[in-house]
């Protein structure tokens, strides 16, 4: 596996642009790069989304195994070091930042690609000179772990999304 997402790549292809009713095709060709071991995300991606009501949580419980486990003790451990590195800036940062961040499923995914030397695959853009929140590009940028966004992802898989008549 090559590639983890960030739960706002799903919602917001949900919402916007990749909308389940008219464009199935990107659904199947993610359930397919799930399959080939190039595309996963983590449990705490898919709690978050399976929360929900609409056709994505039910997507997300029909794809569970799309969501790797956290309970490993590298990922355990990577985590810890994530969550120590951003207490250690906790002073730059607005109040209530760290809580934020640590009490959701990005720390998570960020451990878990370090784990296993993944990119992870958000809509967040690098922006050092925030302080408002922690962003996922931020904190990989320190840990030296890739991120791009869905349009990358589709390109550097070569996705095709055709219609067929």
């Amino acid at each position: 596996m090559t590639y983890l997402l960030d739960a706002n790549t799903l919602i917001e292809a949900k919402n916007r642009y990749y909308q389940m009713r008219f464009c199935p095709g990107f659904w199947a060709w993610l359930t397919r790069n799930k399959e080939d071991g190039r595309l996963a995300s983590v449990e705490s991606v898919g709690i978050e989304i399976r929360r929900g009501t609409d056709e994505l949580a039910k997507w997300a419980i029909a794809e569970a195994d799309l969501f790797l486990p956290e309970s490993d003790e590298a990922t355990q451990i990577a985590f810890a070091e994530v969550a120590g590195h951003l207490a250690s800036q906790v002073g730059t940062m607005k109040a209530g930042a760290l809580d934020e961040f640590l009490g959701g499923a990005d720390p998570w995914l960020i451990a878990k690609a370090r784990v296993l030397g993944n990119t992870i695959v958000t809509h967040e853009r690098l922006d050092m000179a925030n302080r408002r929140k922690f962003l996922i590009p931020n904190v990989c940028h320190y840990y030296g772990v890739e991120c791009i966004n869905t349009f990358d992802l589709l390109n550097r898989l070569e996705a095709r999304l055709v219609l067929q008549d």
